[in-house]
Order: C-alpha cells, then structure tokens, then sequence
C-alpha cells in the first residue's frame, strides 16, 4: 500500500513538474504573442499531466522503452517505506495548517472591515470590500468588477486547487514557485477582460492599482485584488493592445493536450492479461452407477 502510494505520489511529481517548467519557459512569449488570458489557460496543463500520470496508458506501448520508465524500482529502494510515508504526511499537515492560517486570519480580518478588495471562499465565493477605502465610487465599480469576473472564470477553484496541489507536493519548491507565476497570470488576465468591458477605463483602473496596498500573504481559498506581485507588470498589461485572443485559446488548449497526452503515454501500459484456459464445460452432467445383480440359479 505505501508503495503504491509512493509511486504514485513520485510519477504525478515527476510529470507535473516537467510540463510546469515548461509553462513556466512560455508563459511570457504567450503572454506577448497572445495576451495574458491565453497564458493563464496554460497553466491547466501540468494538472492535466499529473492527473493523467496517474491513469495507465490504455493503447499499448507508444515508444520503444516506455515500458521502462517506472519510477517503482526507485521507490522500493527506500531504507522504511513507513517513515517516508510519515514524513510526508507531517509535510502536508504542515502546509494544510499554514493555508488554514492564512485564510482565518483574511476572514477575521473581513469580519472587521480591515480586509479586500478580495473573493473569498471557493465553495461559496463572495466579495469582500473594506468598511473605508480612498477608490472614488468609479474605482470600486471596476474593483467589483473585477473580483466579479474571478467569481464567473472559477478563479477561486482554481486557487484552491493550486493550494491543494501545494500541500501534496509540499517538497517540491517548483510547485510553490510555478503556483506565485499562476496568481500573476491570472490578475493578468482577469484585468484584460474587465478592461475588455469598460475600454475607457484604463486610467481610472491604473489608479485604483496604486492607491491598493500589496496583500501580505496570498490567499488560498479566494482571489486579492492587491495580489502580491509586481505592481509594475499589471500597470504594464494596462495599455493594451492588438491580441490574438482565438488563435491563443486554441494554442492553450493544444498546448495542454499535447503536454498531458506526452507525460500519460510515458506510464507503462497495462499488462496483458493471463491466458485463459480453455471454457469449463456448463453442460448438465449424468451420473451412470452400474450394478452386477447375480441371477439366481435356475433349476434344470
């Protein structure tokens, strides 16, 4: 069973983590090429790969060796299996308290008006603004505008999972640092399609930005609109331009089913099933029980 686990954990890992380091090389040519919605969509592609690490490759072996890339040799070479397995659960315990931590202390926060502009939970997502605030009544309209448009992409599920994927993965420092990148792309891209909606805005938009102080800490369960990452990569996203925004939606969604498809097809197949013997016969069986009566002796 720890095994099992182990290898599994090892292989999603290992998958995950080579297609997040090539998110990670693209993201900005994307950005660039396509705008900033089209490289937050890439972001979908090393989950896929660690989701589909995990599903053996159905369709024999797509290359020749693939058979013999199994990370279980390695595994089985561990000294306790036990305390691997141990350690790694105090790890995810650990993180799981911190992300506890850190949205108790948001939503106590919230709860006396000192927190936002922020959406906060994934399950139930709401917005939450301060009890005062120096936006004038245009600047709030576009920040709730803009934590709207996280609550209708799904951007706090997203969040949450990332949150998720970092409590499993909580030894992997690629992971922590590919999840920050995320959160940038993300405001990237909800800031394009707010501004997409209110075009004339750009000014008043980039204001409301400066006069946002950075968050201390990132949400997990929920988006911050003073999101901490450089302020400067968001002023810039803010002049706009000429975007491919079609050709970049499907070279996302070719990007992350190539990249998924790869990392599945490099699990070994399943095994061949055992031969069958030949089929028991169902027919109704006759027993014959065979008696020798002795004749009496008949007089001459």
């Amino acid at each position: 069973m720890a095994t099992d686990l182990l290898e599994a954990l090892a292989r999603a890992n290992v998958a995950g983590s080579l297609v997040l380091l090539l998110v990670i090389l693209v993201r900005r040519p994307a950005r660039r090429l396509f705008g900033p919605e089209a490289a937050y969509l890439l972001w979908a592609a090393p989950v896929g790969a660690a989701l589909l690490s995990l599903a053996p490759w159905p369709f024999g072996t797509p290359w020749p060796g693939a058979e013999q890339m199994t990370l279980r040799p390695l595994v089985e070479q561990a000294s306790d299996l036990r305390i691997v397995v141990a350690l790694w659960l105090a790890g995810a315990a650990a993180g799981l308290a911190l992300a506890w931590r850190a949205q108790a202390g948001f939503e106590r926060d919230a709860r006396e008006g000192r927190a936002g502009p922020a959406v906060s939970g994934f399950l139930v997502p709401r917005v939450v603004m301060p009890a005062s605030d120096p936006y004038s009544e245009e600047e709030r309209r576009l920040i709730r505008a803009h934590e709207r448009e996280h609550v209708a992409r799904g951007d706090p599920k997203a969040n949450a999972l990332a949150a998720a994927l970092q409590v499993v993965f909580w030894f992997n420092p690629l992971i922590h640092f590919g999840v920050r990148r995320m959160r940038v792309d993300q405001e990237l891209a909800c800031d394009a399609a707010v501004l997409k909606r209110f075009p004339k805005s750009r000014r008043v938009y980039a204001e409301a930005l400066l006069k946002t102080e950075l968050a201390r800490a990132p949400l997990p369960f929920g988006c911050h609109w003073g999101s901490i990452h450089p302020l400067e990569v968001r002023l810039a996203a803010l002049k706009g331009g000429e975007r491919r925004d079609l050709a970049g939606l499907w070279t996302a969604v070719a990007f992350t089913l190539c990249a998924s498809t790869l990392t599945w097809a490099a699990k070994p197949a399943l095994p061949d099933p055992p031969p069958r013997g030949p089929p028991a016969d169902t027919r109704p069986s006759m027993s014959v029980l065979l008696l020798d009566i002795e004749r009496p002796a008949v007089g001459r």
